[in-house]
């Protein structure tokens, strides 16, 4: 398994957290879920150090290594400042009182969208 961060800084680039939400919303969440070989993605945010990324997990090195469609740098202006990919060592799943990740975050909790077959969340 492999692990990708990526992270931009958003200062200078007219984009702040909230407003990379309606990428989010719009196109990011439903692509990324079809993504061959993508475990996991999530998104991650700190608005007051203006800083957006997100953390993949992949089924392996192959997967990791496909090229992924460049719209959110398209969208900020430029690259992520860090991009890495690491080697997964070991993953492991606490025990949660929720089973499904997916409709999770702030995009849901600010009203951004419902998931699928969960109008409760909208």
């Amino acid at each position: 398994m492999k692990a990708t961060v990526a992270w931009w800084d958003l200062a200078g680039t007219g984009h702040t957290v909230e407003s990379l939400r309606a990428y989010l919303r719009d196109e990011a969440v439903d692509r990324f879920s079809r993504i061959e070989g993508l475990r996991l993605k999530f998104w991650i945010a700190d608005a007051a150090a203006r800083r957006w990324g997100a953390v993949l997990l992949w089924e392996s090195a192959a997967a990791a290594a496909r090229p992924l469609p460049p719209r959110a740098a398209e969208l900020i202006g430029r690259p992520p400042v860090q991009h890495t990919v690491f080697d997964v060592e070991a993953v492991v799943e606490g025990a949660y009182a929720e089973a499904a990740l997916a409709g999770r975050g702030a995009l849901w909790q600010t009203g951004g969208l419902a998931p699928e077959g969960d109008a409760s969340r909208a």
